[in-house]
């Protein structure tokens, strides 16, 4: 068995390890945006965020404050247990392809529904992605989606010795 050990909370900030499982969603407040290839990609202050335990945020944005023609959505998906399925998009941007940097869960669970179409980045991709003004650092291990900003402490899943829990 392994045994993780969290890192101490300080004024201001929230351990991961204090997210619920199943996961819950939340509205956010704050002003969220990404920039790609030095142009606003996306932009808006009416993202959903989905926080679950050992991951930091995951930012949901609509689509409607997203910059939709850069988006190419792919035939692959994935299934997570709590949303359903995801589908995933590539992004064509000044002649450069990503491919599978977002993804979105257009029909998801009951539980998720506020979640319909919203779009999720993955932040290692792009050129930079804020929360208000504050730069994120991506989840370590590029495989989950979760945005790391300075009021959040760890260990977040995907760093060495989180895994197998």
């Amino acid at each position: 068995m392994v045994f993780i050990k969290k890192e101490k909370v300080g004024p201001g900030q929230e351990s991961v390890w204090d997210y619920p499982r199943p996961p819950a969603l939340r509205h956010c407040d704050k002003r969220v945006h990404i920039i790609l290839n030095g142009e606003v990609l996306a932009d808006t202050k009416t993202a959903l965020c989905i926080l679950e335990t050992s991951h930091p945020p995951t930012y949901y944005l609509p689509p409607a404050d997203i910059d939709m023609q850069k988006l190419k959505e792919t035939s692959d998906n994935s299934f997570c247990e709590w949303k359903g399925i995801a589908n995933y998009f590539d992004i064509v941007s000044n002649n450069r392809e990503l491919t599978h940097v977002a993804w979105a869960y257009h029909k998801p669970s009951t539980r998720f529904i506020a979640l319909k179409d919203h779009v999720a980045f993955y932040a290692h991709v792009m050129d930079a992605c804020y929360v208000d003004d504050e730069k994120v650092t991506p989840q370590p291990g590029n495989f989950y989606g979760g945005w790391v900003t300075s009021n959040l402490v760890g260990p977040f899943k995907g760093e060495p010795g989180t895994m197998g829990w």
